[in-house]
């Protein structure tokens, strides 16, 4: 078994990504695909842009191509109710339902985007099935794999089973063939084998990571606890080696099989995992497939959906490059945005400025940081895609607002309307200064806010959050880099007073003190296993302890280069040791 890719590899990639018989692998996919559900990434440590990354790195590097990519339909509720029970439909419209399949309060649930998003993942299951049917080869459906989701019973993060809602479209076109599902995440497959108990042909080859019990004799079930590539790679080959003669096979290729996922039992590096869908990939050469993401709950989650489509339609060793798409991507959109409808060039208004001072009219609103004018603000965060997605999570009449400069800094708002009562949504206090000895967008303040959303004794506030996230920090730090480029600034910088807030700058901001970078990059990799509330809650109760001794917090600079790597969050320096200490229960 190979597990590592050498330059005859990459070589031969490329060459032949250029070879007129390259196959060409269509993808269902949609921005839609991204859940507005702003506290899954904390909570559970899941990627909500891992579709979105995924076709923007294939693109860009003209892996898949813009034809490749198909938009999905949206399933309706006959093809539902072929696998689901009435009433368990009937219930997916009351936010309490929904929340509880994904752990989060009912409060940050907008059931019918979450539904969109929900029926349009089922939907480009079905269409992906049919497509590899028609052509006897593979194709991907980039959100899918619900596989705990049961005819009356929603669970795990999934409240459609889109594969068997799949099989029971295409068995009622008429197909009446062997299926095989692979399921390869790291998690049972139960709510398929309760979906599909009474499909005689339908056979479901599983290796997962946790035990979660028995399952109906159409599974074949293999348990790995911590399984290095090698041991899982074996397991792989003897499970191929049981299952049926397919005429349809789904592959659930989940990337939480991966070493350090937050809810995987499983010990693979991204060659493995690679390695996997390789072996896979050959395995299903010549038959309908259909290859759904299904779980994966850590940063590099994009990565194995990429490596997917790489052993797919290359059959390629060649690694995913160590960069981030959504760097890529909002640096494009900043090249595309017009300076003149920025700073209001463009406008008729533009005269304002003048006729005050002429004619005595007020005076305008200030720039932002002296350029930026609402309007122009407006337009570039619905160019990012940032206002649509405020407004799939229950907001409305989004405005900007600039407020004149004091001695700190300047302030700008987003605000939006719901419940008939406008909110604060964004609060962002910068200034021009310095760090590491060159110009700098100096953040004083930031507050990402969604007041719809209610805190939970399951789900109580992070230290000084006064009301629920958006989920939008990567984003908001994408666009602030941007800003701070149009400006001639050379980065963006920010002292974080929390773990939490420093934990969700960590993909593009960097401590400014090559040691201080080091003890976080220690801290988020000893505490991994741990939900981010706990973490940063026990550094705010004084009980996290560095080498032994009592750590506090260190709220120093960071600082975002948009014209360097991203920080490496898998090696250090120090290798410091960090625990917990158990909270002490009050006395009673």
């Amino acid at each position: 078994m190979r597990l590592r890719a050498t330059w005859l590899d990459a070589l031969s990639d490329r060459v032949r990504a250029f070879l007129p018989g390259r196959s060409h692998v269509p993808i269902w996919y949609t921005p839609e695909y991204r859940l507005p559900i702003p506290s899954l990434e904390a909570l559970h440590g899941s990627e909500p842009r891992r579709a979105d990354l995924a076709v923007w790195y294939l693109v860009e590097e003209r892996i898949a191509r813009d034809a490749d990519l198909r938009t999905p339909p949206r399933a309706d509720y006959e093809s539902l109710a072929r696998v689901h029970d009435a009433a368990y439909l009937e219930s997916l419209a009351q936010a309490d339902a929904l929340a509880r399949i994904f752990a989060v309060t009912p409060g940050e649930i907008v059931v019918d985007e979450v539904m969109r998003t929900l029926r349009l993942a089922t939907g480009g299951t079905i269409a992906a099935a049919r497509a590899a049917r028609a052509s006897s080869g593979p194709a991907f459906n980039f959100f899918g794999g619900f596989h705990h989701a049961g005819p009356a019973l929603g669970g795990g993060m999934c409240a459609l089973n889109d594969v068997a809602v799949a099989i029971a479209e295409l068995r009622a076109d008429g197909f009446s063939g062997q299926v095989v599902i692979l399921d390869l995440d790291a998690h049972p497959p139960d709510g398929l084998a309760a979906c599909l108990s009474s499909d005689r042909k339908v056979t479901i080859g599983s290796i997962s990571g946790s035990d979660w019990g028995p399952l109906p004799g159409l599974v074949d079930e293999t348990l790995l606890v911590d399984a290095t590539d090698e041991q899982y790679l074996a397991a792989l080959t003897a499970l191929l080696g049981r299952m049926p003669r397919p005429q349809l096979v789904f592959v659930l290729f989940g990337g939480d099989v991966l070493r350090g996922d937050r809810l995987g039992h499983l010990s693979l590096t991204l060659e493995g995992v690679r390695e996997r869908d390789l072996v896979v990939a050959e395995w299903t050469r010549g038959h309908a497939t259909v290859w759904l993401p299904a779980g994966g709950y850590s940063e590099r989650s994009w990565k194995v959906v990429v490596g997917a489509y790489l052993a797919v339609a290359l059959g390629s060793h060649q690694p995913v490059k160590d960069r981030d798409p959504l760097m890529s991507r909002y640096a494009a959109i900043a090249r595309g945005l017009s300076p003149g409808r920025l700073s209001g060039e463009d406008d008729v208004d533009s005269m304002a400025d003048v006729e005050a001072e002429l004619f005595g009219r007020p005076a305008p609103t200030p720039r932002f940081l002296g350029y930026y004018t609402n309007e122009g603000m407006e337009y570039a965060l619905t160019r990012y895609g940032f206002f649509e997605h405020l407004r799939r999570l229950g907001y409305g009449d989004l405005r900007v607002e600039s407020y004149p400069p004091d001695d700190v800094g300047q302030r700008g708002t987003i605000t939006g309307l719901a419940g008939g009562a406008r909110h604060l949504l964004v609060d962002l206090i910068a200034s021009r200064g310095v760090a590491e000895g060159a110009p700098s967008l100096v953040v004083h303040w930031l507050s990402l806010r969604n007041p719809r959303a209610v805190f939970s004794p399951d789900r109580p506030a992070l230290p000084g959050q006064v009301v629920p996230g958006l989920g939008l920090a990567r984003d908001i730090g994408q666009i602030l880099g941007a800003m701070a480029d149009r400006l001639g600034l050379s980065s963006v910088s920010l002292r974080p007073s929390w773990f939490h807030t420093a934990f969700a700058a960590r993909q593009h901001f960097r401590f400014v003190d090559p040691a201080r970078q080091a003890r976080f990059v220690d801290l988020i990799a000893d505490l991994r296993a741990l939900p981010l509330a706990d973490v940063t809650r026990a550094l705010a109760e004084g009980r996290v302890r560095l080498d032994g001794a009592p750590y506090a917090w260190e709220p120093e600079v960071m600082v975002y280069r948009p014209d360097q790597p991203p920080p490496d969050l898998l090696s250090t320096v120090e290798h410091a040791t960090f625990t917990i200490v158990p909270r002490v229960p009050a006395p009673s």
